[in-house]
Parts: structure tokens; sequence; C-alpha cells
């Protein structure tokens, strides 16, 4: 039978905690959320099956387990960090840890990342997945793109860029439903909805007392949103960015003259005060302020 191992970060938030006595301290010193390092410490204790810290309140302290444990501990990271490498000496890569909505990692990040790996070839990008009003945690990314309202406590936010929202819809939608020549035609039409790009905004800017649609076809990605309305499952916002190719390809037809210049939810740089301290964040950080705003 395979041994358990217990997981090196978990044990390293562990160790933190212990010699900080705070969970606030420790992630600070790890560069990761208290929440993260909360994560950490309740896998552990999974792990083991025994209560690390005594909580009272905001103060923590090591449980009589958590305090025989922690020798263990110490001895183990202590082994590990003295243990000699060949070519220890040498400086390692910096890696930089991204996080984005599909789409935007899809449309916007991956055809424009080669301007940035081409003149800094020496930190390794890594570039992870996140669901749009849902993965509110930072986590263990040094940097998040988030779609959202850009209101996020105790984060740094940056916006990245503005863009209208209008309405399209694929020509084989048009030729089947008719003519839509005027916001209010949209009644005969099928809204495609989502949480992401709400129409009711949209709506009061087409001047129309209309409530949020409840029924029809849903989706909780910009990217399908554009999808479903390009193979003719009814019509739907857009923007800009991810729109611009296909309607230049006549797949996708821009209905009206109304856009909505400031939708509810934008495209926002989010990361904690501390990761600016490594160079590689803070170079990638003004490329992207550097890149997006002329896009």
């Amino acid at each position: 039978m395979a041994t358990r191992i217990p997981p090196v970060h978990a044990l390293s938030a562990f160790e933190a905690a212990a010699r900080h006595g705070s969970f606030a301290l420790a992630a600070e010193e790890l560069c990761i959320t208290p929440s993260a390092l909360s994560h950490r410490i309740r896998l552990l204790e999974e792990f083991v099956g025994e209560r690390l810290f005594v909580r009272d309140g905001r103060s923590v302290g090591l449980s009589e387990f958590g305090r025989r444990y922690l020798d263990v501990v110490r001895q183990a990271l202590r082994t590990l960090t003295d243990f000699p490498i060949p070519r220890r000496a040498a400086s390692a890569q910096p890696r930089l840890k991204i996080t984005a909505p599909p789409t935007f990692a899809r449309y916007m990040l991956v055809p424009h990342l080669s301007s940035f790996t081409t003149l800094h070839p020496e930190i390794a990008i890594e570039i992870y997945l996140s669901v749009p009003l849902y993965d509110l945690a930072l986590a263990e990314s040094d940097l998040e793109v988030r779609f959202g309202p850009g209101r996020y406590p105790n984060l740094q936010t940056e916006k990245l860029f503005s863009e209208p929202t209008f309405v399209v819809a694929s020509p084989k939608y048009l030729e089947k439903v008719g003519p839509l020549n005027e916001p209010a035609d949209l009644k005969k039409a099928t809204l495609i909805r989502s949480a992401l790009e709400p129409w009711q905004p949209w709506f009061e800017a087409a001047g129309l007392d209309w409530p949020e649609p409840s029924t029809g076809i849903r989706v909780d990605d910009l990217g399908l949103l554009q999808e479903m309305v390009r193979h003719g499952h009814g019509v739907g916002l857009a923007r800009e960015h991810f729109a611009r190719e296909l309607i230049k390809a006549g797949e996708l037809v821009r209905l009206f003259d109304v856009q909505m210049s400031s939708p509810p939810h934008a495209y926002y740089a989010v990361y904690e005060k501390p990761v600016l301290e490594r160079p590689e964040v803070t170079l990638f950080l003004q490329w992207m302020r550097d890149t997006f705003k002329s896009t």
C-alpha cells in the first residue's frame, strides 16, 4: 500500500503559523491570503486527524498534539532545507502565476503574451483559469485578472480597460426570426442570458422599461455566450475585444446603434501589495497596463 505523505505546502503553513502565533503574519510571509493559509492548515489537520491549533477569537495557539507535531515538522523541513543540492547556488528561474477567466485568457492574454515573453524570456509564466463571479479568493496566484464589479476588500485592484457592450446576432438567426431594426423588436427574439452580462442595464440605455429576462438559455462564460449567438441560438450582448473578428468575418452582426458605455462588470488586475516586491510581478503588471490600454 502506498505511503501517504503530508503536503509540504501545508507543513510550511503550519510551521509559519506556529512560529508567528498568527495566521495573518504567516500568510504575509508566504505571500498568500489568510484564507489560503487557513485552508492549508485545515488540510493538514484532516491529514493527521487532530487539531493543530486552539482558536480563541482572533488569537491562535498550538494544541497539545500541535506542539508535539511541530518538532517533527521542523526537523523534516530542516532536513529538506539542509540537504546539499548540486548547483543550488544557481539562481532559480523567476515564476509568475496568473489566474484569469477563460475568455480573457483565450482572446486577450494568449494573443498578446509573446510580446512579454520575448522581452523577458527569463520569467516562467504559469496560467490558470478561474470562473468569474465565483472564484473570489486570491488563492495561490501572484496576479489575477477578474471580471466583475471591481470591489475586492483588502486587495489591490486596477481596471485594465473600459469597453462598451452592444447587441449581436448571427445572420442565420436573423433569417429565422426576421429583421430586428430597433431595440423594441427584441420582444420577438430569444435573449441569451448571463450573470456576467445582464440585459437590464442595456435595456435602460435603449429606453426600454423591461425587467431582466428570467427564461431561456443561460451561460456563465462570455466566450460560450458568444458561441451560443454565433450558432444561432438567440441574440446576446457582446464586447468589442471578443466580437471584433467574428463581426469582421460576417459570422456576427451588430444590431442597433445603442451601446452601454459603462457596463456593470469589467476586467481588473487584482493582487496583494507584498507581491509587488518581486520584479517579475511589477514587470507583468506594467506590461498589462501598456498592452490592454491600447487594444
